[in-house]
């Protein structure tokens, strides 16, 4: 089976999360990626060991599998060339910097372009390529403060940031980063034209909150924090304590807010004219349930539910058509998945360093089976040597490098 980005080379001189992530995608999917790493340290990742004695702990290793490593000092002259020289048959080439950064050493895309015009070249920062913050470092963290991000999460009543709990910027930045080079790449074969990519963690966080930036862009509507419940506005559209721990709900419509109702034993409220509008909730044409007294309503679920099993009602909801889950950690949930075949899973595996690192895949599945890449992640400057021969470099050159610590 043909990997979908076979023979397409990619250059890679990001680090940490965004870009890499970026690049394993295309990795994943066939192409060629060389990673360009600091020849001391490599990408800061590697120092994330756990305990590991190995420089490819799983973290590293999660980002990275299926990539070539040259660890060569870019800040050098015989650095910066090397990479040149390599993106000459290159057909993408990705950085993180804060822009500016790699100018310093023509490796820009201007300077890149100048030596093969038909390059996708991906430039992922902070705040985007131009404008007065261009140069301010960018962090998952701060970009959830600045966007917003950090109020929108919480309470309804609550005015303290709330930082998603995981880096939720990088891995969007990441996923555009991944989507924009593909598209680019399908023009780049099919017209034989470059493009540059201006993609950052302030766009992702904008297009994470699509429907709000839009929202406020477009009618100046303020989203409103809504703790746990749902967007729908529907009282049963919440996270309800039971004597096993909190189950949330998506009773949205009437249809499914009378099959609730029913199965609580609580069928009064929808012909209680003081709770929800009836009029909205008995139209011919259905929409979402609007309570007059929301929190009454919410109270009365609460009551019934917390004597109740979370994990007993996750099965009977959905039995009747109500969307439901019982609250779960991270582990429990992966551990439930590993155990049974209850969702459409694209896990991926791979040995490294005597273990097997097991990941959750792109996201995806194709239809004719996996013609996902499963090789290893490369130890720091694992493939130098190959590659600098491979652009003409010599061994009396090569030795001179590793001699002044400019390759590893």
């Amino acid at each position: 089976m043909v990997a979908s980005l076979k023979d397409v080379r990619v250059i890679d001189i990001s680090h940490v999360i965004a870009g890499p992530l970026c690049s394993y995608y295309l990795a994943q999917l066939g192409a060629e990626v060389i990673k360009i790493e600091k020849p001391g340290s490599g990408d800061v990742m590697r120092a994330n060991k756990d305990g590991s004695l190995t420089d490819t702990p799983t973290a590293f290793s999660g980002l990275n599998a299926g990539k070539k490593s040259l660890a060569i000092d870019i800040r050098t002259k015989e650095g910066a060339d090397a990479i040149r020289n390599l993106a000459k048959n290159a057909h993408v080439f990705i950085e993180n910097f804060r822009p500016g950064v790699v100018k310093k050493y023509g490796l820009d895309y201007e300077s890149i372009k100048k030596i093969n015009p038909k390059i996708v070249y991906c430039s992922i920062s902070g705040y985007g390529q131009k404008g007065n913050w261009s140069t301010r470092g960018g962090y998952d963290q701060v970009i959830q403060a600045l966007t917003g991000m950090m109020m929108m999460s919480g309470p309804e009543q609550g005015n303290e940031p709330i930082k998603v709990g995981f880096p939720v910027i990088d891995i969007a930045v990441g996923m555009l980063g991944a989507l924009s080079v593909t598209s680019a790449i399908y023009r780049q074969e099919k017209y034989g034209v470059g493009q540059f990519i201006d993609t950052s963690l302030v766009q992702a966080a904008l297009m994470l909150m699509y429907p709000f930036s839009t929202d406020y862009l477009t009618d100046k509507k303020i989203a409103k924090r809504l703790g746990n419940k749902g967007y729908s506005g529907s009282p049963a559209s919440d996270a309800f304590q039971c004597k096993d721990g909190w189950i949330s709900t998506a009773a949205n419509t009437p249809a499914q807010f009378r099959k609730m109702m029913s199965l609580l034993k609580l069928d009064e409220i929808c012909t209680n004219a003081e709770l929800l509008d009836l009029d909205a909730f008995n139209a011919v044409k259905e929409s979402f349930v609007v309570a007059k007294n929301p929190d009454l309503v919410k109270q009365k679920i609460q009551n019934a539910l917390i004597e109740s099993s979370a994990a007993e009602l996750e099965v009977l909801l959905n039995e009747v058509g109500v969307p439901a889950a019982k609250v779960r950690t991270l582990p429990e949930f992966l551990d439930e998945l590993l155990q049974g075949e209850n969702v459409t899973t694209s896990f991926m595996t791979f040995e490294q360093a005597n273990k097997t690192i097991k990941t959750a895949g792109l996201g995806f599945t194709f239809d004719d089976g996996d013609q996902l890449i499963t090789a290893s992640t490369p130890t720091l400057g694992q493939h130098s040597y190959e590659l600098l021969k491979s652009i003409g470099i010599n061994e009396d050159q090569i030795t001179k490098m590793l001699a002044a610590n400019l390759l590893r």
